[in-house]
């Protein structure tokens, strides 16, 4: 069915993450992933999901070491702890006001997205209840998923057959995969895309791990913004919302490109890994 072409992990929520060889997915999902985010004094997530307040985190890489240790590179080059206080002056100058990393989850934290123009960016009844900020940008606000810094899903996996197919939408655009922020990286051979539509409700075996394909992943402004060497490109999110607009539960029809994943079983996922399609018992 396919193989695993890349892993990535993202140890601080928005900030640019690191390729692995392998790595073990337990239960919370790939070890090392979204552990840590940038708080605000409002209680507001750091999420480039609301590039106007948050967008430099992009500038910023976060990686683990083997003893699960975080580390932060700033856009200069300087590398801190992610419990360094010196962090979270620098990461305040960086972003403007008053910010700090955490691996506590706030009790309340909110996330906050920006509302993009094009249809299916948004539910239209959240579309309906947007606002506009004191940063001028019309957002959304909602809240993590619980006891986490993840949006929703624990795994994300993009296909290469998906990310082709978008380049005959938008020959323009570069549809490099880490604009899309995947864990896992499927090389699902040429046939057509979308390929993970079919595997909603069913098992996937990766390497060691067992997963369930749970819902579509409905994409924000994030993939438009630019990635470390990869330019920004707005045109990137209106391509996916004219070629694949999908339901997702019940909030309509979405762009959505890749899909997210709940853990069955854990295990180490390494690249080059098959996976497999078993059907859900």
């Amino acid at each position: 069915m396919g193989t695993v072409t890349a892993l990535y992990r993202y140890p601080v929520k928005s900030m640019l993450g690191e390729a692995v060889i392998a790595v073990a997915v337990t239960e919370s999902g790939l070890f090392g992933d979204r552990v840590c985010a940038v708080l605000d004094e409002t209680g507001a997530v750091g999420s480039a999901k609301h590039p106007r307040k948050w967008g430099a985190l992009l500038g910023c890489r976060s990686r683990m070491d083997d003893t699960g240790a975080v580390e932060v590179v700033l856009p200069d080059g300087t590398a801190l702890p992610a419990e360094d206080p010196g962090l979270d002056a620098r990461l305040s100058q960086l972003i403007g006001r008053r910010v700090r990393v955490s691996a506590v989850v706030p009790e309340r934290g909110r996330l906050e997205r920006a509302v993009p123009e094009y249809e299916g960016g948004v539910p239209e009844a959240v579309r309906e209840s947007a606002f506009v900020d004191a940063t001028g940008e019309s957002i959304t606000s909602g809240s993590v998923s619980p006891g986490t810094f993840f949006d929703f899903g624990r795994v994300h996996l993009v296909t290469t057959a998906s990310l082709t197919r978008m380049r005959t939408v938008h020959p323009a655009g570069d549809f490099d995969a880490r604009r899309f922020r995947p864990n896992l990286v499927v090389d699902t051979g040429e046939g057509p895309g979308f390929p993970e539509d079919a595997w909603l409700g069913s098992h996937l075996r990766v390497g060691e791990a067992l997963l369930r394909a749970v819902v579509p992943t409905p994409r924000c402004v994030v993939p438009t913004l630019g990635h470390d060497e990869l330019p920004p490109d707005p045109g990137i999110m209106r391509a996916v919302a004219r070629a694949h607009r999908v339901p997702v539960f019940d909030l309509g029809r979405l762009s959505c490109l890749g899909v997210y994943l709940d853990v069955l079983e854990a295990g180490t996922v390494r690249v080059g890994d098959a996976i497999t399609l078993q059907e859900a018992s």
